[in-house]
């Protein structure tokens, strides 16, 4: 339904028309015919000059970051291409802002003159991002009135440009004291080979191979080219594993990204966690509760693959299965580099399902929303770095509680209240 296009003082004139006219037909006044007549004629060249004046072919948007992050601000550039052979009177901007999004998205929307026909408005407000997920700008709206303050016109002008919002990313502080075999690229050794001729190991020349490499003596004495061994090195893998069962978050956490609260922690701390080991050295996977990628694996040092993930990360959501036990089957007897297991609901038979993860990783973390009694304790005994984190609690003095047991010796639990 179409909004009134007179405004207070257009209704008032028109009103006032109709009773000159009726008064005129009483009272044999002719004078007030011509008030009438001209009233409305007031009235109809403002209803035409907001019609014909100005029109808008285009709305473009940009965002800057183009990816925001959940309690950041973000800066919105509208464009708006104006056509019209007339010029149009001042008018106000209002562009609407998904759920999650908060800012001043309003404005004056400038007039145009005689000589300022075909051209195109940059107008720009910031908003902030509370809210995971796609969230939606736009469409914008701009009221007009005509000089005299008869009529409006409201134009809805483009359509919704969708702005994506990621987990928080939360610095966190490094793992203190890991033994070498545990730390990663950073701390671990490079095995070179080739280095002097004691323990040379050469190999045949390939098409390709740079001349600089080529070793004379072994070319000699093997009568044929012979280039220096390829440097090794080996970067330590780590995993980051969230647990998405929604038997451990509340039932909006399976509806849409950023209703539950302490699933959107979870989201928080599995991000931020990666980061932390990539910036340590390691290569980092990232996967559900029952070995299933929740994307692709970030190397050692990959500023880039943290931000890929990271918007992998902005849709996702809880689903309906169990798989926390699958862990122990995905991990098997193996050991692994640092593992951080993120859940929601933790108690003691979670507990005692992941008791032997602990032995298989070179520095396990437990990090749970909603730990049950003394969960977390029992997790400890078994060689976990545990922690509660959640909506009300820091996440950076969490994670350093827990994590500044890394580099400690001997008995005690190692839980993080």
């Amino acid at each position: 339904m179409k909004a009134w296009p007179l405004t207070v003082r257009g209704t008032g004139a028109v009103v006032l028309a109709g009773v000159s006219l009726l008064l005129a037909g009483e009272l044999g006044v002719v004078e007030l015919v011509y008030v009438a007549v001209l009233l409305l004629a007031a009235v109809a060249a403002a209803l035409a000059t907001l019609y014909l004046a100005r029109r808008s072919d285009a709305v473009a948007r940009a965002f800057d970051p183009d990816v925001a992050t959940v309690g950041a601000e973000c800066t919105v550039t509208v464009w708006v291409a104006l056509r019209g052979a007339l010029p149009a009177s001042q008018g106000r901007w209002s562009d609407a802002l998904g759920p999650g999004l908060y800012g001043r998205a309003e404005g004056v929307f400038p007039a145009t003159g005689p000589g300022s026909a075909d051209r195109t408005l940059e107008l720009d407000y910031r908003v902030r991002t509370d809210l995971r997920g796609i969230r939606p700008v736009g469409p914008l709206t701009v009221v007009v009135t005509d000089p005299f303050g008869f009529a409006r016109r409201r134009h809805v002008l483009g359509g919704r440009t969708p702005l994506t919002v990621t987990p928080a990313l939360v610095p966190l502080a490094g793992l203190r004291g890991l033994p070498g075999e545990a730390g990663g690229s950073l701390h671990s050794a490079t095995h070179q080979l080739g280095q002097g001729s004691d323990n040379l190991i050469p190999r045949a020349y390939a098409p390709g191979d740079s001349m600089r490499r080529i070793h004379w003596r072994s070319s000699a004495h093997h009568d044929a080219l012979m280039v220096r061994q390829e440097e090794q090195e080996s970067t330590p893998d780590a995993t980051v594993v969230l647990d998405r069962s929604l038997h451990r978050w509340e039932r909006e956490a399976l509806q849409t990204p950023g209703a539950d609260p302490g699933f959107e922690s979870a989201m928080s701390a599995c991000l931020s966690a990666v980061a932390r080991l990539v910036r340590e050295g390691y290569d980092v996977a990232t996967l559900d509760s029952d070995g299933a990628a929740l994307g692709e694996p970030v190397r050692s040092g990959d500023e880039a693959g943290i931000e890929e993930l990271a918007i992998g990360l902005a849709t996702l959501t809880a689903r309906r299965e169990d798989r926390l036990a699958d862990l122990r089957r995905v991990f098997g007897t193996a050991t692994t580099g640092p593992l951080v297991v993120i859940v929601g609901r933790f108690d003691e038979q979670d507990a005692a399902t992941l008791a032997p993860l602990a032995a298989r990783a070179t520095f396990p973390v437990l990090l749970a929303v909603a730990p049950v009694r003394r969960a977390l304790a029992h997790a400890a005994a078994a060689g976990w770095h545990a922690a509660a984190i959640g909506p009300d609690l820091d996440l950076a003095a969490a994670w350093e509680r827990a994590t500044g047991w890394a580099g400690a010796r001997g008995g005690g639990d190692r839980v993080a209240g």
